[in-house]
């Protein structure tokens, strides 16, 4: 085990290192940077600005150096935890970030829960009991869910809260808490409003793992193990739980991983739907305005997490799947 994390770990800082240099050419590739169009701004405006200001400004966001002084200063900088000035917004990269970290965070795990708390069951469920009525339902429904965009079924719950329950189901919080402290009131509120987005999030992850669940646990269930654990009168619902779901559930282990990427991404359409305050339209605009701190921080943050995501996931299915232990052994 200690090898293969050691392992592991080396193909991330390798991985890392090339998905850097792409992310910062590709933030380069667009013609001008944030300054000119700035100027631009200014001058459409009416205002002059003269060649003076513009070299200090230059200076002063480091544009003035050539793309490979700009990348290696970056990743020094980034390396000591030091992201940069953002331009479009006049702050530390690092503050915009962490501002809205917490509460992607918040959405990304409550979506997971919400996730398993209804594939899990459903799937098993559709899985025991193949082409019944409920399996036949739960199908339906699934292919609903998987069909139907998630920033559709946003707009739809906000014309439905607004239009029968005359409320405003957008955001995370209510008017006259989203610029309060922290309070038990204001943290009541964020309940309140963490349904919404739980659910629309929730609800095509959950439709793919029920058909996930379903197939894994069919092909398990027709297995010989199970079927001669079964003549020897292992009690059903002991013979189910403890050794095919238990095989079948490496794509819910699987899908811990996304979580991590999830933060910074924040499913960014259905966010802006929403006016949720995550990460994902911060993003967007930092990558319209150009804005190469803080959009290539950004994006050096999603791969990060991805490969840690990716790595906690592999290690917790070796763990829970002997398969997986044993091939690694053989390796």
């Amino acid at each position: 085990m200690a090898q293969y994390i050691t392992r592991r770990l080396l193909n991330m800082v390798i991985t890392l290192a090339l998905i850097s240099v792409i992310s910062f050419a590709i933030i380069q590739l667009p013609p001008g940077d944030y300054l000119t169009s700035y100027i631009a701004q200014l001058r459409a405006a009416g205002e002059e600005v003269n060649e003076e200001l513009i070299e200090s400004l230059r200076m002063q966001y480091g544009l003035g150096k050539t793309p490979v002084q700009q990348y290696f200063k970056w990743v020094w900088n980034f390396l000591q935890g030091n992201m940069g000035q953002s331009f479009i917004y006049d702050r530390p990269v690092n503050d915009l970030i962490w501002e809205r970290l917490g509460l992607t965070f918040v959405i990304a795990t409550a979506s997971l829960v919400f996730t398993w708390l209804l594939a899990l069951p459903i799937g098993i469920y559709s899985a025991v009991r193949q082409y019944s009525f409920g399996d036949y339902l739960f199908t339906f429904l699934s292919f609903i869910g998987l069909a139907v965009p998630n920033f559709m079924l946003a707009l739809a719950l906000m014309f439905a809260g607004f239009k029968w329950l005359g409320m405003d189901v957008g955001g995370l919080f209510s008017v006259e808490y989203e610029s309060a402290p922290w309070s038990i009131a204001k943290f009541v509120d964020l309940l309140e409003h963490l349904w919404v987005p739980t659910v629309v999030l929730g609800t095509a992850g959950t439709a793919a793992l029920v058909r996930i669940m379903r197939a894994n646990l069919l092909d398990e269930l027709r297995k010989l193990y199970v079927i001669t654990a079964r003549a020897k009168g292992v009690a059903e619902k002991r013979l189910i739980i403890k050794y095919p779901v238990r095989i079948a559930l490496n794509p819910f282990i699987s899908s811990v991983g996304w979580i991590l990427p999830t933060l910074i991404s924040g499913a960014t359409i259905t966010a802006i739907v929403l006016n949720l305050p995550t990460t994902g339209p911060m993003l967007v605009d930092a990558l319209l305005q150009q804005d190469m701190f803080l959009a290539g921080s950004f994006i050096m943050m999603l791969s990060t997490l991805t490969v840690i995501g990716m790595l906690i996931s592999d290690v917790m299915l070796v763990l829970a799947d002997p398969r997986i232990r044993i091939g690694m052994a053989n390796e």
